[in-house]
């Protein structure tokens, strides 16, 4: 099936949907409330990021969670205050494979780059950043993120070569997300009621002057080298480079797939640890780099790791190689940090090193390993695979409950100082550091988080097959999408016996870039993606899309939405307007489109 690509929603219709589902449920984007994150004012999580201050230190990684604004907004209503934006580059017309993304056990992915026109990229982190603006104002949200939610981040991403990274596309982006004056003006008008207050806010115009870069597999080092330099000269940034697991080499990632973590289904080759970085000259690099930053007053550091190139020979995806993320990921990336600060002793922003070089992590951190993740000194810690797993982005206000109540525990009442005692207790113990005695405790106590044992679960599957109307009603599709796409909707009473279930689901198509992960976790045989009512805003989208199946274009009228069905489909025109004409129907406000 051809996916056309996304189209992102107007900052009306998003900011109506706030209003509209907190008012009908006491939702936004169908985050419930109690999975709002609420700062302890007694605890301070708050840690420094290139010189700029974040509240907390986690957040999603440059991937399918910071795409699009609805996504963005929502990973800060769990608690993010670093937001590492989607890649960006200069080939924004890109035609990537679907299903891209299989999270069966650990994480595999074979999209690497924004799906969005660079254009269409700019205004989604716009948007984003006055919904964020806005939110932290709102009256009716206050009792959730408390009067101060505290300071936050954004941090650009952008790849992957020299050429394209120096085009005007691409310029364009740096520089408006440095001085985002002028969209920020143009989109003022579409701030609906109840927000009608925030129409004259004093927005802040710059939105990012921090990049992460993805160098993504094989760049070679000279280029790594000058794009730092262009983007430090030129642009005025702080910078953060990216780095592969390739730099541990061949055979060690080997050894610790196969023998250390029992991964024998996965094959890397040696042709990708060759054609990428060596870690003597990412050695090298880091210092160059360093020290050019330095004689610019800039910031320079680290990100520790991209993902790892291995063979697809799932066949659940139908691109090779495939790129593979999560547990097994976070004990690579956890081994190069600690040949690192081996290497290059004094060099890093960590406790115990005294250096200037910050860590930033990505590689398989979740619940049960945020706090010893975080204890290294690294930050912000970003999460993609864990975001993709059920519940989604509720699984945040957990993460950061557990390492509040971890500092306060400890008689502490601030991350820094608890991560001083944490450097004690690693040096107690005989170990040089946290670093050190979290790689230890990987392969000794700890080894079950992250073996394939430990990580061979598959989502559950019940014996039925998945309908149109009526499922289990396990709302997984829901959390799991990283799009947020999905809508789950009470059944109308008068259709409770008609059609089943308590709950019904529908998607938003637009929204919907088929990447396979809510085939993945439906427990049904079926692909909730293509059976699910598939509703259309755009009338344009809706026409092209004849023939992709049960699609219903939503007419606005001024007595709400009304459905135009795709041919075939007009006898279930009916049910579906009852279901999305309720009091909790389909959460876009009519007005707002």
């Amino acid at each position: 099936m051809d996916q056309p690509p996304l189209t992102p929603m107007s900052l009306r219709a998003l900011l109506g949907r706030i209003a509209h589902e907190w008012e009908s449920r006491g939702r936004i984007f169908d985050l419930m409330s109690a999975r709002i994150w609420m700062p302890d004012p007694e605890i301070d999580l708050s840690f420094d990021f290139l010189g700029r201050r974040a509240a907390t230190p986690i957040g999603p990684a440059a991937g399918p969670n910071t795409q699009m604004a609805q996504n963005i907004v929502l990973a800060w209503l769990g608690g993010s205050r670093v937001f590492e934006l989607k890649t960006v580059q200069v080939m924004d017309d890109l035609d990537i494979a679907r299903p891209c993304i299989d999270m069966q056990t650990i994480g595999y992915n074979i999209e690497w780059s924004q799906e969005l026109t660079v254009a269409e990229s700019i205004d989604e982190y716009v948007k984003a950043w006055m919904m964020i603006e806005i939110l932290k104002r709102w009256e009716p949200l206050r009792d959730f993120v408390g009067v101060d939610s505290g300071p936050l981040v954004f941090d650009m991403s952008v790849g992957y070569d020299l050429e394209g990274i120096s085009s005007d596309k691409v310029r364009t982006f740096i520089e408006t997300m440095m001085d985002a004056s002028e969209r920020i003006e143009a989109l003022r008008s579409e701030i609906p009621e109840p927000f009608g207050e925030f129409r004259d806010l004093d927005f802040p115009t710059r939105i990012a002057d921090t990049l992460t870069l993805s160098t993504f597999h094989g760049c070679p080092p000279d280029e790594i080298d000058a794009i730092v330099r262009h983007l430090m000269d030129e642009h005025g940034l702080d910078v953060i480079v990216k780095l592969n697991p390739t730099l541990l080499g061949f055979d060690n990632v080997e050894s610790l797939l196969h023998d250390t973590l029992g991964y024998d289904d996965v094959t890397i080759t040696r042709d990708a640890f060759d054609a990428d970085l060596q870690f003597d000259r990412a050695l090298g690099l880091i210092e160059e780099l360093g020290e050019h930053a330095d004689s610019l007053g800039r910031k320079f550091g680290i990100k520790l790791s991209n993902t790892l190139v291995v063979k697809n020979e799932r066949g659940w995806m139908p691109d090779d190689p495939m790129y593979l993320s999560g547990a097994p990921l976070h004990v690579i990336a956890s081994t190069i940090l600690d040949r690192l600060v081996t290497a290059l002793p004094g060099t890093f922003d960590l406790p115990g090193e005294d250096g200037t070089r910050i860590v930033s992590f990505s590689a398989g951190v979740r619940k049960e390993n945020l706090a010893d993740t975080i204890a290294m000194g690294v930050g912000p810690v970003t999460m993609c695979t864990d975001l993709l797993k059920q519940n989604g982005y509720g699984r945040l206000v957990p993460m950061l409950k557990e390492l509040t109540a971890e500092i306060a525990s400890s008689g502490h009442r601030s991350l820094a100082a608890w991560r001083m005692e944490k450097l004690a207790q690693a040096r107690a113990a005989g170990y040089r550091d946290w670093v050190a005695g979290h790689v230890a405790s990987i392969v000794n106590e700890n080894i079950g988080l992250y073996n394939k044992e430990g990580n061979s679960k598959k989502p559950r599957e019940v014996d039925s097959k998945l309908q149109m109307w009526g499922c289990v009603a396990c709302n997984l599709c829901v959390t799991v999408c990283p799009n947020d796409a999905f809508v789950k909707l009470p059944s109308p009473e008068h259709l409770a016996d008609e059609i089943g279930g308590r709950w019904q689901y529908v998607v938003f198509a637009e929204l919907c870039n088929y990447c396979g992960n809510c085939l993945t976790f439906c427990p049904e045989d079926g692909y909730p993606a293509e059976i699910k009512p598939r509703l259309w805003l755009d009338e344009s989208r809706f026409v092209g899309a004849a023939g992709e199946g049960q699609g219903f274009r939503l007419v606005a009228t001024d007595d709400g939405f009304v459905p135009i069905a795709a041919e075939g489909w007009e006898s279930e025109v009916p049910t579906l307007t009852a279901v999305i004409s309720g009091d909790q129907g389909v959460p876009i406000r009519a007005t707002d489109v």
